[in-house]
């Protein structure tokens, strides 16, 4: 049986979220649930919002950090629950909340361990989303002082029976890329098009080449999927062909060398339609998640946990599609992310009226504190 205090602050956090880079509510929050029921050392304005709850056993033994997420998403809720969203157009889409009630409520647990040594950290991220919550994590001294071990995560998978834990021996998610190619010929009178340069037939043929670098079988190697997600070009003014557009896209791979290759492929595409065009271009690269990918060691760990727990495995044989910005950790330490199935008929992550399965709380406080026990034992 769950406590009603971790249930009561999942709630709470999803009557109250933040978008990324604004989660400061959201981490004072957070701060006061674990002052309130098990002080500790707690460093603030980590990579930004970002939040460390540190518990020291031993100066001796090893460092295992538990990472959940801070932030939601600009999406409107359409629940009509009693915790429903009160910021508009803002709302908790991809069950940080969850996550987050289940990495404060760890602290009950601890509360009860006598470890000789080690420490354990809860790392509470801010900017998951837009990719950048990680990456400024690390650079900040004081997360690098901790000298981590290993660092754990999970996510809640909609479509898979609730309570199964979903394990990839390679990688949890996919490496991501936008891009956004902005064009600039010359605006003309459009009954005069040809005393101009108009970028429609350039911004089309871009489309249909890198339509073609399409690899869409997660099975293959060379997987990759390249998703046209925005187009503009000129106004609703009859009289004037335009000179000016821009096209954005997202990419996704499985390895970084792939996603290198791509975007080499991406950038000759462009630039040779847009000489031949006579176009002005700039591409601008952002948003970019690395490949999130689970050390051996890390993995098996995960699964030997769900088994004595009596945890439904699967052992999914290639990583989920989407970014998760955990990658830039598995870059630099001993890391692994598992699912655990959110239910069959769970709405789907950032879908308006998704809402975070309370029954996966125990679940998730079950694997990480036996991680935990497991490394610190």
């Amino acid at each position: 049986m769950i406590q009603s205090d971790i249930l009561t602050l999942r709630k709470e956090l999803h009557a109250n979220p933040e978008l990324s880079g604004t989660e400061l509510n959201t981490a004072k929050r957070i701060k006061e649930f674990i002052q309130q029921h098990h002080p500790c050392e707690i460093i603030e304005h980590v990579g930004g919002h970002g939040l460390l709850a540190i518990f020291k056993f031993s100066e001796t033994g090893k460092t295992v950090a538990i990472r959940c997420e801070l932030d939601a998403l600009p999406i409107d809720e359409v629940n009509e629950f009693n915790y429903k969203s009160v910021c508009p157009g803002v709302s908790h889409k991809c069950g940080h909340d969850g996550h987050m009630a289940i990495v404060a409520g760890l602290i009950f647990w601890i509360k009860k361990q006598h470890f000789t040594s080690g420490k354990i950290v809860l790392l509470f991220q801010p900017a998951e989303e837009t990719g950048q919550g990680a990456q400024q994590v690390m650079k900040d001294d004081r997360f690098k002082q901790l000298n981590c071990d290993y660092i754990f995560a999970l996510h809640n998978i909609p479509g898979e029976s609730l309570h199964t834990i979903i394990s990839m021996q390679e990688g949890f998610s996919a490496e991501v890329q936008s891009f956004a190619l902005h064009v600039n010929g010359q605006d003309s009178h459009a009954s005069e098009p040809e005393k101009g340069i108009n970028p429609a037939l350039a911004l089309s043929a871009i489309n249909h080449e890198l339509a073609q670098l399409n690899e869409l079988s997660p099975t293959l190697n060379n997987y990759a999927v390249l998703t046209p997600v925005y187009m503009n070009m000129g106004e609703k003014a009859y009289g004037i062909s335009p000179g000016k557009g821009e096209l954005h896209f997202t990419i996704r791979t499985w390895k970084t060398e792939i996603m290198d290759e791509l975007k080499q492929r991406i950038q000759h595409i462009i630039k040779k339609i847009c000489q031949s065009e006579s176009l002005d271009y700039n591409i601008d690269w952002f948003e970019y998640f690395p490949a999130s990918s689970n050390h051996t060691v890390c993995n098996d760990l995960v699964k030997e946990v769900a088994l004595q727990n009596d945890f439904a495995l699967i052992e999914r044989p290639y990583p989920f599609k989407f970014g998760e910005d955990f990658g830039w950790f598995s870059t630099a330490y001993k890391t692994a992310m598992f699912g655990i199935g959110a239910g069959i008929h769970s709405p789907a992550l950032h879908h308006s009226n998704y809402d975070f399965p309370d029954e996966l709380l125990e679940t998730g406080l079950l694997m990480f504190s036996g991680i935990l026990s497991s490394i610190l034992d």
